[in-house]
């Protein structure tokens, strides 16, 4: 059983999560060099047409100045892939979604995922939850082979120890918000914990809303209530796909204000894929992709720091092919 936990701070910056420094650079250890990425990728792109922004293995770096830094690996992983990649179509038809990313997420920390459209950053995500199979790669989950699980496996996996939270909320709206937020336990045959239903409840502000069907809460409050559903179950991870995408503005703030408090005050491990530079401003790390590769990372963002990176990765030979972009939307 937990003890008291803090509760969630909504509606501003959480007291902990301070205004960055200015940008600084860290010694950082580089992505695998073994994987022959040959001379173009299935969908006819060239790896090696940025030669101001890669090494001469072929792989994308951070440009000195930038303030970006290479891809680290982490102490103590929740998620971790090697040389994951994913393949949509076969022959002429073939698009690179992934190009045997390498990667890997900090426990009990906040991670935003960017990039364009046709990036891969969503598949990433899903890649990483089990949600969507790789084509070659592997994926560890708090200390489990994903990649080698049958379905059935995956699927109480999921069930039991990776939370999501999606744009579209996926709400069932004949249930209570109370009875949404157990309900993937409920489905998973698993005993509700009180004690962290009510904590959670509490945190995200919605325990005088719980008899409330999703028709008859605010759109802040049916994020949020979804934002509960992910953490009730005390998950290895929560994967957080453009979770404010239609959101205003005082309710993206509200639900990114629930995420960083899981992580301060829950030690839950959050990873989020956002567009939006407001909300990447919110993680601990931000990891940036591009034609399918991570190409650099942030740690202690900022809102300023974020777009001058954007900016400076769209420089250097820009966020994606059409074909790319049309092929993965």
């Amino acid at each position: 059983m937990m003890g008291d936990v803090p509760h969630a701070r909504i509606g501003g910056v959480p007291d902990g999560h301070h205004e960055p420094p200015l940008p600084y650079l860290r010694p950082m250890s580089q992505q695998s060099n073994e994987h022959d990425r040959g001379a173009s990728r299935p969908d006819g792109t060239d790896p090696a047409r940025h030669d101001e922004d890669r090494s001469g293995d072929g792989q994308p770096r951070p440009r000195e100045g930038s303030g970006l830094l290479t891809h680290r690996v982490v102490e103590d992983p929740v998620v971790t892939a090697r040389a994951l990649t994913k393949i949509y179509g076969r022959g002429e038809n073939a698009v690179t979604a992934l190009d045997q990313v390498d990667v890997s997420v900090a426990r009990a920390r906040f991670t935003a995922v960017m990039g364009p459209s046709g990036s891969g950053k969503s598949t990433l995500m899903h890649c990483l939850a089990g949600l969507e199979s790789a084509t070659s790669g592997s994926i560890d989950l708090d200390g489990q082979k994903i990649t080698s699980m049958s379905q059935r496996r995956l699927t109480k996996l999921r069930r039991e120890r990776i939370g999501f939270i999606f744009q579209s909320f996926n709400l069932v709206p004949s249930l209570t918000a109370g009875e949404n937020i157990t309900l993937p336990m409920d489905i998973a045959r698993r005993k509700v914990e009180r004690s962290r239903f009510d904590q959670v409840v509490e945190a995200v502000g919605l325990a005088d809303r719980l008899s409330h069907r999703p028709a008859e809460l605010s759109g802040g409050q049916v994020q949020r209530t979804a934002c509960a559903r992910s953490l009730v179950g005390r998950p290895a991870v929560v994967f957080a796909d453009e979770p404010t995408g239609n959101l205003d503005s005082r309710t993206t703030e509200q639900v990114l204000a629930v995420l960083r408090s899981a992580v301060d005050d829950f030690a839950q491990s959050v990873v989020m894929v956002t567009h939006e530079a407001d909300a990447a401003a919110w993680a601990d790390t931000v990891l940036f992709l591009r034609d399918g590769r991570l190409v650099a990372q942030m740690d202690a963002p900022d809102r300023d720091r974020i777009l001058a990176a954007l900016h400076d990765l769209g420089s250097a030979g820009g966020w994606g092919s059409a074909a790319r972009k049309e092929a993965l939307s």
